[in-house]
Protein backbone atom coordinates (compact mmCIF):
# COMPACT_ATOMS: atom_id res chain seq x y z
CA UNK A 1 0.00 0.00 0.00
CA UNK A 2 1.21 3.16 -1.33
CA UNK A 3 0.46 6.73 0.25
CA UNK A 4 0.98 9.94 -1.70
CA UNK A 5 0.47 12.65 0.42
CA UNK A 6 0.32 16.28 -0.11
CA UNK A 7 0.49 19.48 2.49
CA UNK A 8 -0.12 23.16 1.27
CA UNK A 9 -1.45 24.44 4.49
CA UNK A 10 -0.01 27.76 4.88
CA UNK A 11 4.03 28.48 3.93
CA UNK A 12 5.42 24.93 2.81
CA UNK A 13 4.75 23.19 -0.51
CA UNK A 14 5.18 19.53 0.55
CA UNK A 15 4.36 15.78 -0.84
CA UNK A 16 5.49 12.71 0.18
CA UNK A 17 5.24 9.06 -0.37
CA UNK A 18 4.74 6.51 2.26
CA UNK A 19 5.08 2.98 1.71
CA UNK A 20 3.29 0.57 4.26
CA UNK A 21 6.06 -1.91 4.44
CA UNK A 22 9.02 -0.17 3.64
CA UNK A 23 8.44 3.60 4.81
CA UNK A 24 8.70 6.80 3.69
CA UNK A 25 9.99 6.58 0.11
CA UNK A 26 10.15 10.33 -0.32
CA UNK A 27 9.80 13.70 1.40
CA UNK A 28 9.95 16.67 -0.43
CA UNK A 29 9.41 20.26 1.59
CA UNK A 30 9.59 23.59 -0.57
CA UNK A 31 10.06 26.86 1.97
CA UNK A 32 8.34 29.93 1.02
CA UNK A 33 10.65 31.42 3.52
CA UNK A 34 12.16 34.10 0.69
CA UNK A 35 9.27 34.82 -0.63
CA UNK A 36 7.63 36.44 2.27
CA UNK A 37 10.42 37.61 4.34
CA UNK A 38 10.21 41.40 2.84
CA UNK A 39 6.83 41.43 4.66
CA UNK A 40 7.48 40.26 7.78
CA UNK A 41 5.13 37.29 7.69
CA UNK A 42 2.73 35.11 5.35
CA UNK A 43 0.91 36.80 2.98
CA UNK A 44 -2.01 34.39 1.92
CA UNK A 45 -2.23 35.29 -1.91
CA UNK A 46 1.81 35.26 -2.24
CA UNK A 47 1.73 31.75 -0.38
CA UNK A 48 -0.91 30.24 -2.71
CA UNK A 49 0.34 31.42 -6.23
CA UNK A 50 3.56 29.87 -5.00
CA UNK A 51 1.94 26.67 -3.89
CA UNK A 52 0.29 26.68 -7.56
CA UNK A 53 3.73 27.27 -9.68
CA UNK A 54 5.14 24.30 -7.21
CA UNK A 55 3.39 21.57 -6.38
CA UNK A 56 3.16 20.17 -10.02
CA UNK A 57 7.19 20.06 -9.90
CA UNK A 58 7.07 18.28 -6.52
CA UNK A 59 5.36 15.60 -7.20
CA UNK A 60 7.12 14.27 -10.18
CA UNK A 61 10.22 15.07 -8.04
CA UNK A 62 8.70 12.23 -5.46
CA UNK A 63 8.01 9.57 -7.67
CA UNK A 64 11.12 9.80 -9.17
CA UNK A 65 13.00 9.85 -5.96
CA UNK A 66 10.68 7.11 -5.10
CA UNK A 67 11.51 5.54 -8.19
CA UNK A 68 7.79 4.93 -8.90
CA UNK A 69 4.68 5.79 -11.41
CA UNK A 70 1.66 6.83 -11.30
CA UNK A 71 0.02 3.50 -11.29
CA UNK A 72 2.27 2.87 -8.15
CA UNK A 73 0.04 5.26 -5.80
CA UNK A 74 -2.91 3.41 -4.25
CA UNK A 75 -4.29 6.65 -2.56
CA UNK A 76 -3.91 10.28 -2.21
CA UNK A 77 -3.62 11.62 0.94
CA UNK A 78 -4.02 15.63 1.16
CA UNK A 79 -4.35 18.30 3.82
CA UNK A 80 -8.40 19.92 4.23
CA UNK A 81 -7.18 21.87 6.87
CA UNK A 82 -7.08 23.92 9.26
CA UNK A 83 -5.21 26.48 7.60
CA UNK A 84 -4.91 29.39 4.93
CA UNK A 85 -7.81 28.60 2.41
CA UNK A 86 -6.34 29.57 -0.60
CA UNK A 87 -3.17 27.34 0.31
CA UNK A 88 -5.26 24.53 1.08
CA UNK A 89 -7.35 24.98 -1.48
CA UNK A 90 -4.60 24.14 -4.50
CA UNK A 91 -3.42 21.42 -2.40
CA UNK A 92 -6.94 19.69 -1.86
CA UNK A 93 -7.95 20.30 -5.91
CA UNK A 94 -4.71 18.62 -7.06
CA UNK A 95 -5.29 15.62 -5.20
CA UNK A 96 -9.10 15.30 -6.11
CA UNK A 97 -7.70 16.02 -9.81
CA UNK A 98 -5.10 13.91 -9.74
CA UNK A 99 -7.22 10.84 -7.44
CA UNK A 100 -10.00 10.86 -10.00
CA UNK A 101 -8.03 10.50 -13.39
CA UNK A 102 -6.11 8.07 -11.84
CA UNK A 103 -9.29 6.29 -10.06
CA UNK A 104 -7.83 6.04 -6.77
CA UNK A 105 -9.34 7.39 -3.05
CA UNK A 106 -8.43 11.06 -2.25
CA UNK A 107 -8.15 11.13 1.86
CA UNK A 108 -8.68 14.41 3.66
CA UNK A 109 -6.50 14.94 6.54
CA UNK A 110 -6.75 16.92 9.18
CA UNK A 111 -3.36 19.30 9.54
CA UNK A 112 -2.97 18.70 13.13
CA UNK A 113 -3.98 14.83 13.41
CA UNK A 114 -0.86 14.54 10.85
CA UNK A 115 1.55 16.61 13.31
CA UNK A 116 0.18 14.27 15.82
CA UNK A 117 1.07 11.12 14.55
CA UNK A 118 4.31 12.27 12.87
CA UNK A 119 6.77 10.68 15.81
CA UNK A 120 4.81 7.46 15.40
CA UNK A 121 7.05 7.27 11.92
CA UNK A 122 10.05 7.01 14.75
CA UNK A 123 11.55 3.84 15.15
CA UNK A 124 10.90 4.83 19.26
CA UNK A 125 6.97 5.99 19.04
CA UNK A 126 4.69 6.24 22.17
CA UNK A 127 1.32 3.78 22.50
CA UNK A 128 -2.14 4.85 22.87
CA UNK A 129 -3.46 6.47 25.01
CA UNK A 130 -1.04 9.39 25.31
CA UNK A 131 -1.09 13.00 25.91
CA UNK A 132 -0.36 15.21 22.61
CA UNK A 133 1.43 18.65 23.06
CA UNK A 134 0.61 20.32 19.57
CA UNK A 135 2.66 23.91 19.40
CA UNK A 136 3.28 25.55 16.01
CA UNK A 137 2.68 29.21 14.70
CA UNK A 138 -0.79 28.40 14.51
CA UNK A 139 -2.01 26.44 17.74
CA UNK A 140 -0.84 25.36 20.59
CA UNK A 141 -2.96 23.47 22.81
CA UNK A 142 -2.64 19.78 24.76
CA UNK A 143 -5.40 16.65 23.46
CA UNK A 144 -5.42 13.53 25.32
CA UNK A 145 -5.34 10.53 22.24
CA UNK A 146 -7.21 7.40 22.98
CA UNK A 147 -6.46 6.09 19.58
CA UNK A 148 -6.56 7.70 16.10
CA UNK A 149 -9.71 10.22 15.49
CA UNK A 150 -10.69 9.92 19.25
CA UNK A 151 -9.33 13.68 20.80
CA UNK A 152 -10.69 15.24 23.75
CA UNK A 153 -9.52 19.10 24.28
CA UNK A 154 -7.52 18.89 27.44
CA UNK A 155 -6.51 22.89 27.16
CA UNK A 156 -5.34 25.78 24.48
CA UNK A 157 -3.45 28.95 23.88
CA UNK A 158 -6.75 31.81 25.19
CA UNK A 159 -4.67 34.03 22.89
CA UNK A 160 -1.68 33.67 20.71
CA UNK A 161 -0.23 30.35 19.91
CA UNK A 162 3.48 29.70 21.34
CA UNK A 163 4.95 29.48 17.90
CA UNK A 164 3.28 33.05 16.75
CA UNK A 165 4.80 34.61 20.14
CA UNK A 166 8.03 33.67 19.06
CA UNK A 167 7.58 35.28 15.59
CA UNK A 168 6.44 38.14 16.55
CA UNK A 169 9.28 38.64 19.37
CA UNK A 170 11.43 38.18 16.82
CA UNK A 171 10.18 40.63 14.64
CA UNK A 172 10.23 43.02 17.74
CA UNK A 173 14.05 42.31 18.33
CA UNK A 174 14.78 42.38 14.35
CA UNK A 175 15.11 39.11 13.85
CA UNK A 176 14.91 37.17 10.55
CA UNK A 177 12.13 35.07 9.79
CA UNK A 178 11.50 32.19 11.46
CA UNK A 179 11.20 33.18 14.29
CA UNK A 180 11.51 30.32 16.69
CA UNK A 181 14.91 29.40 15.61
CA UNK A 182 16.07 32.53 15.23
CA UNK A 183 15.16 34.06 19.34
CA UNK A 184 16.68 29.93 20.07
CA UNK A 185 19.48 30.59 18.29
CA UNK A 186 20.07 34.11 19.94
CA UNK A 187 19.23 32.65 23.25
CA UNK A 188 22.03 30.52 23.06
CA UNK A 189 24.38 33.30 24.33
CA UNK A 190 22.26 34.97 27.27
CA UNK A 191 22.47 34.82 31.20
CA UNK A 192 19.54 33.27 32.00
CA UNK A 193 19.56 34.61 35.46
CA UNK A 194 19.56 38.39 33.88
CA UNK A 195 15.84 39.03 33.58
CA UNK A 196 12.79 37.12 34.78
CA UNK A 197 9.96 37.27 32.59
CA UNK A 198 6.27 36.23 33.95
CA UNK A 199 4.55 32.98 33.69
CA UNK A 200 0.91 33.50 32.26
CA UNK A 201 -1.48 30.90 33.30
CA UNK A 202 1.61 28.94 35.36
CA UNK A 203 -0.14 28.25 39.01
CA UNK A 204 -4.49 27.87 37.33
CA UNK A 205 -5.20 24.37 38.05
CA UNK A 206 -5.76 24.33 34.19
CA UNK A 207 -3.92 23.19 30.84
CA UNK A 208 -4.32 26.34 29.11
CA UNK A 209 -1.93 28.55 28.10
CA UNK A 210 -1.63 32.57 27.01
CA UNK A 211 1.32 33.80 25.23
CA UNK A 212 0.44 37.76 24.60
CA UNK A 213 1.34 39.30 28.01
CA UNK A 214 4.94 37.69 27.20
CA UNK A 215 4.73 38.88 24.22
CA UNK A 216 3.88 42.68 25.75
CA UNK A 217 6.36 41.75 28.39
CA UNK A 218 9.25 41.96 26.07
CA UNK A 219 7.70 44.67 23.88
CA UNK A 220 7.65 46.96 27.00
CA UNK A 221 11.43 46.00 28.46
CA UNK A 222 12.70 46.68 24.61
CA UNK A 223 11.34 49.96 24.82
CA UNK A 224 12.62 50.60 28.11
CA UNK A 225 15.91 49.67 27.40
CA UNK A 226 16.19 50.50 23.71
CA UNK A 227 19.53 47.94 23.41
CA UNK A 228 21.93 47.95 20.96
CA UNK A 229 24.30 45.71 22.74
CA UNK A 230 24.19 42.18 21.58
CA UNK A 231 24.38 40.14 24.57
CA UNK A 232 21.29 42.57 26.25
CA UNK A 233 19.35 41.11 23.12
CA UNK A 234 20.71 37.60 24.06
CA UNK A 235 19.05 37.89 27.75
CA UNK A 236 16.13 39.02 26.30
CA UNK A 237 15.56 36.04 24.23
CA UNK A 238 16.56 33.36 26.59
CA UNK A 239 14.15 34.96 29.17
CA UNK A 240 11.33 34.44 26.63
CA UNK A 241 12.10 31.03 25.77
CA UNK A 242 12.52 29.88 29.23
CA UNK A 243 9.04 31.40 30.23
CA UNK A 244 7.65 29.51 27.47
CA UNK A 245 9.50 26.38 28.41
CA UNK A 246 8.53 26.43 31.42
CA UNK A 247 4.40 27.13 30.98
CA UNK A 248 4.22 24.11 27.96
CA UNK A 249 6.04 21.83 30.34
CA UNK A 250 4.31 22.90 33.30
CA UNK A 251 0.99 22.27 31.96
CA UNK A 252 2.40 19.21 29.80
CA UNK A 253 3.33 17.25 33.21
CA UNK A 254 -0.64 18.53 34.37
CA UNK A 255 -2.23 17.20 31.93
CA UNK A 256 -0.58 13.67 31.97
CA UNK A 257 -1.55 13.67 35.38
CA UNK A 258 -4.92 14.11 34.87
CA UNK A 259 -5.02 10.97 31.86
CA UNK A 260 -3.04 9.38 34.48
CA UNK A 261 -0.74 8.05 31.14
CA UNK A 262 3.24 8.15 30.68
CA UNK A 263 3.56 8.77 27.38
CA UNK A 264 3.98 12.34 25.94
CA UNK A 265 3.90 12.89 22.29
CA UNK A 266 4.72 16.75 21.44
CA UNK A 267 4.36 17.68 17.78
CA UNK A 268 4.40 21.17 15.42
CA UNK A 269 7.57 23.66 14.64
CA UNK A 270 7.90 24.74 18.23
CA UNK A 271 8.67 21.11 18.69
CA UNK A 272 11.93 21.33 17.35
CA UNK A 273 13.11 23.41 19.99
CA UNK A 274 15.92 21.94 21.54
CA UNK A 275 15.77 23.49 25.32
CA UNK A 276 12.17 22.60 25.37
CA UNK A 277 13.10 18.94 24.48
CA UNK A 278 15.54 18.99 26.79
CA UNK A 279 13.72 20.19 29.55
CA UNK A 280 10.85 17.61 28.75
CA UNK A 281 12.86 14.95 28.84
CA UNK A 282 14.52 15.64 32.08
CA UNK A 283 11.42 16.87 33.91
CA UNK A 284 9.17 13.50 32.19
CA UNK A 285 12.10 11.02 33.27
CA UNK A 286 11.76 12.54 37.24
CA UNK A 287 7.94 11.86 37.44
CA UNK A 288 8.67 8.43 35.42
CA UNK A 289 7.23 9.54 32.17
CA UNK A 290 8.45 9.58 28.61
CA UNK A 291 8.36 12.33 25.87
CA UNK A 292 8.13 11.31 22.53
CA UNK A 293 8.80 13.61 18.90
CA UNK A 294 9.61 14.06 15.72
CA UNK A 295 13.04 14.09 14.14
CA UNK A 296 13.29 18.19 13.19
CA UNK A 297 12.29 17.53 8.90
CA UNK A 298 8.94 16.30 10.44
CA UNK A 299 8.12 18.74 12.86
CA UNK A 300 7.68 21.49 10.49
CA UNK A 301 4.81 21.40 7.95
CA UNK A 302 5.35 18.01 5.78
CA UNK A 303 3.34 15.54 3.85
CA UNK A 304 4.99 12.63 5.44
CA UNK A 305 2.47 13.22 8.61
CA UNK A 306 -0.34 13.45 6.20
CA UNK A 307 0.71 10.24 3.93
CA UNK A 308 0.62 8.55 7.01
CA UNK A 309 -2.29 9.80 8.51
CA UNK A 310 -4.20 8.70 5.25
CA UNK A 311 -3.07 5.10 5.42
CA UNK A 312 -5.29 4.81 8.64
CA UNK A 313 -8.10 6.74 6.95
CA UNK A 314 -7.60 4.79 4.05
CA UNK A 315 -8.45 1.53 5.79
CA UNK A 316 -11.04 2.84 7.60
CA UNK A 317 -12.87 3.99 3.73
CA UNK A 318 -12.95 7.42 4.63
CA UNK A 319 -12.56 9.20 1.45
CA UNK A 320 -13.50 12.77 0.18
CA UNK A 321 -16.21 13.09 -1.97
CA UNK A 322 -15.76 14.73 -5.46
CA UNK A 323 -16.51 18.39 -3.73
CA UNK A 324 -13.60 20.32 -3.30
CA UNK A 325 -14.10 21.99 0.36
CA UNK A 326 -10.97 22.97 2.22
CA UNK A 327 -11.62 24.02 6.01
CA UNK A 328 -9.75 26.86 7.15
CA UNK A 329 -10.51 26.03 10.40
CA UNK A 330 -11.60 22.61 11.67
CA UNK A 331 -11.63 21.42 15.65
CA UNK A 332 -9.73 18.18 15.98
CA UNK A 333 -11.99 17.07 17.96
CA UNK A 334 -14.35 16.83 14.94
CA UNK A 335 -12.69 14.68 13.08
CA UNK A 336 -14.14 11.25 12.42
CA UNK A 337 -13.23 8.24 14.86
CA UNK A 338 -11.74 5.30 12.84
Amino acid sequence: MRILGIETSCDETAVAIYDESKGLLSNLVSSQMTVHQPYGGVVPELASRDHQRKICLLLDQALQTAQLDWADIDAIAFTEGPGLLGALLVGAATAQALAYSLKIPAIPIHHLEGHLLAPLLEDQHPTFPFVGLLVSGGHTLLMEVKNIGQYTLLGESLDDAAGEAFDKVAKLMGLPMPGGPAVAKLAEQGNPKRFEFPRPLLHQPNCDFSFSGLKTHVRNLYQKLQPTDAQTKADIAIAFELAVVDCLVTKAKRALSLCGVKHLVIAGGVSANQRLRQVLTTQLTEIGAKVFYAKPALCVDNAAMIAYAGLYRYRAGQYASLAVAPKARWPLIDVLPI
